[in-house]
């Protein structure tokens, strides 16, 4: 048996398993087994700890479609706040600096990349605003936090069908990694609206690298300062710009219950 904690920041949730001292090896379809709300765990994101040779730790992303990814914000987020103290976290998306507050942690996310094969992109355009459009959005900011953005702006959030046109433009062939599709609505300077798509687990209640790529191509485009609240359907977000351009991710994030698992049933 394997012991896991399941964990959610603003209802985003995590199954989150230790690797550290003993390995743990998942298959693609495991994962898919884990996630299914009905005869698994269920989650949006399963996190591996394990340890690392140039960090404190390595943390590993699977989506709930069984795809392992590069970043996850919230994700990586809920470990810090599970660890505790000041933490460097090894990721397949670049390294990470977190330290954990009262509730939650903070984590500095790094600079986003603008170039359009960094994205990735099929081909060369304009991040700052895609010539494309998908029915009434169009015109997105497309960037990586680790993994690939497009974010729309629109006048109100809520209108847009996002379980209807999610999975077409998270599918489009223009981004040959899939991408997660964020849907914001500026509010104030200091604050905007958010609901994600994400790439592999669908529209989920919260996205920590969503949050953080919406605030980046809105102070892109010189639509938010430099600390902005966000908030989504499963609460707020506040992302900070340093001045060496880095984005820092900070909210809350909780144990929900912890158990044991006999992780050869889903193989």
């Amino acid at each position: 048996m394997t012991r896991f904690i399941k964990m959610h920041g603003l209802g985003n949730d995590f199954l989150v398993l230790d690797a550290r001292t003993q390995p743990i090896v998942l298959t693609t379809n495991q994962v898919r087994a884990l996630a299914n709300r009905h005869t698994g765990i269920g989650f949006d994101q399963l996190i591996l700890i394990e340890p690392s040779i140039s960090a404190d730790v390595r943390l590993r992303f699977w989506n709930s479609d069984g795809g392992e990814v590069a970043a996850c914000g919230n994700g990586s987020r809920a470990a810090a706040t599970l660890l505790g103290g000041q933490l460097r976290i090894e990721t397949a998306g670049g390294r990470l600096d977190s330290v954990a507050k009262a509730g939650g942690a903070e984590v500095d996310m790094g600079a986003p990349r603008w170039d359009w094969d960094a994205v990735p992109l099929a081909y060369p355009m304009d991040t700052r605003s895609l010539p494309l459009a998908w029915g009434d959005l169009e015109h997105p900011v497309a960037l990586s936090v680790g993994n690939p953005h497009a974010v729309f702006f629109v006048p109100d959030a809520a209108a847009v069908a996002l379980e209807q046109i999610g999975p077409t433009i998270e599918n489009d062939p223009v981004f040959p990694e899939r991408v997660n599709v964020g849907i914001a609505q500026v509010t104030a300077r200091d604050h905007l609206i958010l609901r994600v798509w994400e790439r592999g687990a669908g529209a989920t209640l919260a996205c920590g690298t969503g949050a953080v790529a919406a605030v980046a191509a809105a102070q892109r485009r010189g639509l938010v300062d430099d600390v902005v609240g966000v908030s989504l359907p499963g609460g707020d977000l506040v992302i900070s710009r340093r001045t060496d351009g880095h984005l820092l991710l900070a909210g809350p994030a909780v144990i929900a219950f912890t158990g044991d698992v006999d992780l050869e049933r889903y193989a």
